[in-house]
């Protein structure tokens, strides 16, 4: 079949290597001239391990395209999807949906055979309706069907969630436009993947419902191990004995210094307004986003409280990791974006480490300095701060880390490391929900 795929960012990317993998036609397009200019002389714009394996495969093989002009590409396809930017936006936490009607306006004027528009960003609940009314007040006479097709992508197991996905969900009643859905996602029948069809509105709200309930168990746990810690219980074994429950399941319940990343902030955030504005509130939600943001700036005073002083002038703290995740270049609403200014502000020095995101976080972070590696970043320093759990760092020399630091003391956000091992190595030692 023939694919066009307006947006090139990180779904629309992802999807249309997969699907160019699938043996389908893919055409990727994009408005970023810079951006097309890459992906065409075969560099990956985004971290994401395989990506650039799997690009390279399908564009040797006459299977994926780039271009900046998707007329043709447009007018051609079987599928047409939208894989545009859904941030929230200012003011009111709402999406900003302005790009996903741009796109809807571009493909009205091109389409003319039938043609199944596939809405593959993160929309609320009736985005739909507003692009299949686009559609038809720009062009009266296109045959078209408009389909929800949310995307399930964990940011650095994209391509396995892709081609492995636990379910496909297509919100759809057109009997054509269902057909076209088969056989796109036809290869993932030898997998017995389930395909579950929905309404449109029920598939738009299966995602934010998703996304809100895994970003809500994470802040459960995140709540116990505030609990474990006041009471002296360890929250990796409280996770381990809830998730041993197969009502529960063992995912997302690691404790941490609260979420972040792309999906899961502005989800929940856009799913509470929208359910504000339907008159049906989601207070868990609501107050799952609250503790969430509370959590990531409570996490600075977790170090102060380590070194024993709020006033940090005077001393350096060695950071490992800033992205809100391991295996992914993603900064966004990530919690060494709450974190790292406010220790500044208490008059720290920051020296910090990430294996792929130090390029966007020098612009974020203005003041830390970022080193080389691991061990650059702990030389020197009052304390070493992990926030994110990169494997590199799950087995460093301690005994060398200690040699390099002017107080071997560690705030360990991840609990990647066990607390007898640390104080058997001299540490001073704290990490999250381990009383």
């Amino acid at each position: 079949m023939r694919v066009a795929m307006i947006g090139t960012g990180y779904v629309g990317l992802v999807s249309g290597a997969c699907f160019a993998d699938f043996g389908h036609v893919v055409t990727c397009i994009d408005k970023d001239p810079h951006k097309i200019d890459r992906l065409t002389r075969g560099e990956i714009p985004i971290f994401e391990p395989g990506l650039d394996d799997l690009v390279a495969r399908n564009v040797r093989g006459g299977r994926l395209f780039f271009t900046l002009d998707g007329a043709q590409a447009i007018r051609e396809a079987d599928a047409v999807f939208i894989a545009v930017g859904t941030p929230t936006r200012r003011g009111d936490g709402h999406a900003d949906l302005s790009y996903v009607y741009a796109a809807a306006e571009e493909i009205a004027v091109l389409i003319s055979d039938f043609t199944v528009v596939v809405t593959k960003s993160t929309v609320p609940v009736g985005t739909g309706d507003q692009v299949e009314a686009i559609i038809k007040r720009t062009n009266p006479n296109a045959q078209f069907a408009v389909v929800s097709n949310p995307e399930f992508l964990r940011e650095g197991a994209a391509i396995e969630d892709f081609k492995r996905p636990d379910r496909v969900v297509v919100g759809s009643d057109d009997e054509r436009a269902q057909a076209v859905m088969r056989e796109l996602y036809r290869p993932l029948s030898l997998n017995e993947t389930p395909i579950v069809f929905t309404g449109r509105r029920t598939s738009e709200l299966i995602k934010y419902a998703a996304n809100a309930f895994l970003a809500m168990k994470i802040t459960f746990i995140n709540e116990m191990a505030d609990l474990c810690e006041k009471a002296g219980a360890d929250v990796q074994q409280v996770a381990k004995g809830i998730g041993l429950d197969k009502r529960i399941g063992a995912k997302f319940l690691n404790a941490g210094p609260g979420y972040g990343g792309s999906c899961f902030p502005k989800d929940t955030v856009a799913l509470v307004r929208t359910a504000n504005d339907y008159g049906a509130p989601t207070r868990l939600i609501e107050t799952t986003v609250a503790v969430n943001e509370a959590r990531k700036k409570a996490m600075a005073q977790k170090v102060a409280d380590a070194i024993g002083s709020n006033d940090l002038r005077g001393k350096t703290i060695g950071v490992l990791g800033v992205t809100f995740k391991p295996n992914t270049d993603d900064m966004r609403d990530a919690p060494s974006l709450d974190i790292l200014p406010a220790l500044q502000a208490m008059g720290a020095k920051i020296q910090g480490f990430d294996p792929e995101g130090g390029h966007e976080a020098e612009r974020l972070l203005p003041g830390v300095d970022f080193k080389t590696g691991p061990y650059e970043a702990a030389e020197g320093a009052d304390l070493l701060l992990i926030i994110t759990e990169w494997d590199q760092f799950r087995a460093l020399d301690l005994d060398r880390l200690k040699i390099l630091m002017n107080a071997p003391v560690v705030v360990d956000l991840r609990n990647i490391y066990k607390p007898g091992e640390m104080v058997r190595h001299g540490f001073t030692y704290t990490s999250i929900g381990r009383g």
